[in-house]
């Protein structure tokens, strides 16, 4: 009986956090489509992880990055290639990852929508290469209507476009 109960409330719970409305916001203060290149989403070839699982939105180095919903932050630190990294949950069970940071915001585990983050920058493998926010969507739940004959394209199923994301809606 207790199974029971732990199993509809997990599933209430996976459908209420499917439904928190989202009305995303560029991550990068003052940024616009014209900041970033609209065919860089799963470019191949792309380093060593063969595609690019995201964007890359280009702004002056210190420029602020905000969360594009409201978030948890799960993490905050430094990776060898991301450099200075954020990685938050957002509704409908999606990571949101902000990459290359120049600098980090400790301003608690829930993040209203338009908190700051971070700042732009170049950390990582990103070192000496224009300041810009390396911005990647994933998805927990799988989408696999999006898996395609792209190179590792059965990960699309899970990385989702920010293009996309960001469009208006």
């Amino acid at each position: 009986m207790k199974k029971r109960y732990g199993f509809i409330l997990l599933l209430l719970l996976i459908f209420a956090g499917a439904l928190i409305p989202e009305n995303p916001q560029v991550p990068v203060h003052q940024a616009s489509a014209k900041d970033w290149h609209k065919d860089s989403f799963w470019y191949y070839p792309w380093g060593t992880s063969g595609v690019h699982k995201g964007i890359d939105i280009f702004a002056a180095r210190g420029t602020q990055v905000q969360a594009p919903t409201p978030m948890l932050r799960l993490y905050q630190g430094e990776w060898r290639l991301g450099g200075k990294v954020v990685l938050a949950l957002g509704p409908g069970w999606k990571l949101h990852y902000f990459a290359h940071l120049d600098s980090l915001e400790p301003n608690g585990f829930y993040l209203p929508q338009g908190s700051k983050l971070g700042t732009v920058g170049d950390s990582g493998n990103a070192k000496g290469k224009p300041p810009h926010l390396h911005y990647s969507i994933v998805s927990l739940m799988p989408m696999p209507w999006l898996i395609d004959d792209a190179p590792q394209g059965y990960k699309k199923a899970f990385y989702l476009n920010p293009v996309t994301y960001l469009a208006p809606r």
